[in-house]
């Protein structure tokens, strides 16, 4: 997997803030996440910095660089970087940028290893754009929250289900990157939340799923942007693999279940 260096990032962006002339820095690394302490990123996306942008920053004209910089997504990796160098890590994966889309089998693979990446992360940074106060709201707000259901959006995302079910180790920060709980310590909360059992948020998947339709209700009513993403963000929940073929709409979530047969004898696949 691509991986930040995040002393790497946060130096190249001091250098451009205070003028200084800097070499081209190689900010992203090929590692082995199987051997890498690393921290990642869960978000909701929002004006984010691609592959492209991240690595040829240096390069740019300064009113494109001065752009870049400004967005939310720019701020979000610098936010990340500095979170994880005060955790005592070296490197970080965020979504945006450590995938060069422009790949086809670049993009695959990190779609069917992503359940994995997050698995094998030492931290993940849990980022909740919408909540400014500085703790996690412990009850429903359809005034605040009302067209996701009265939680923040974060819970609403197809992709932050695995987010939040395969790491063991997630941090909560608010819009100001003011840490406001745990995965462990929120257990309750976000059981009521999510409908999943605190057994399998705080130990994983094989602590307590007992059939497929069960994984699919946690899903049910979840949103993604493009239609494809109902099902492979659900592949790593599942144990399946499968080729992207983004267009196919609502084809993936047939192939996602002919998939789910092939590896599994839980008939409850047909509820759905």
């Amino acid at each position: 997997m691509l991986l930040l260096n995040v002393k790497d990032v946060v130096d190249r962006d001091t250098d451009i803030n205070f003028r200084r002339a800097a070499s081209q820095i190689e900010v992203l690394k090929e590692c082995d996440d199987t051997m890498t302490p690393y921290a990642i990123l869960s978000h909701r996306w929002q004006d984010e910095v691609d592959y492209n942008e991240m690595i040829n920053l240096m390069e740019m004209e300064k009113g494109k660089r001065e752009d870049i910089m400004g967005r939310n997504g720019y701020k979000k990796i610098l936010r990340s970087c500095e979170q994880a160098k005060k955790d005592g890590l070296e490197w970080l994966w965020v979504d945006t940028c450590c995938i060069d889309k422009r790949s086809s089998s670049a993009l695959s693979e990190a779609i069917n290893s992503m359940y994995r990446w997050y698995e094998n992360s030492t931290k993940c940074y849990a980022y909740l754009h919408d909540i400014d106060g500085p703790t996690f709201p412990i009850a429903e707000n359809l005034e605040r929250y009302g067209n996701h259901k009265g939680w923040p959006e974060w819970f609403s995302r197809g992709w932050t289900l695995q987010e939040l079910i395969a790491p063991r180790d997630v941090q909560f920060f608010n819009k100001e990157w003011v840490p406001i709980g745990n995965k462990r310590d929120l257990a309750d909360t976000l059981e009521k939340i999510t409908r999943i059992s605190k057994d399998i948020l705080i130990s994983g998947l094989d602590s307590g799923v007992r059939s497929v339709a069960q994984i699919m209700s946690w899903a049910a009513d979840r949103e993604t942007t493009r239609v494809e993403d109902r099902a492979y963000s659900l592949l790593g929940l599942f144990r399946v693999h499968m080729p992207m073929v983004y267009g196919e709409g609502k084809k993936a979530f047939l192939r996602l279940q002919l998939e789910i047969i092939r590896s599994s004898n839980d008939h409850s696949i047909f509820a759905w």
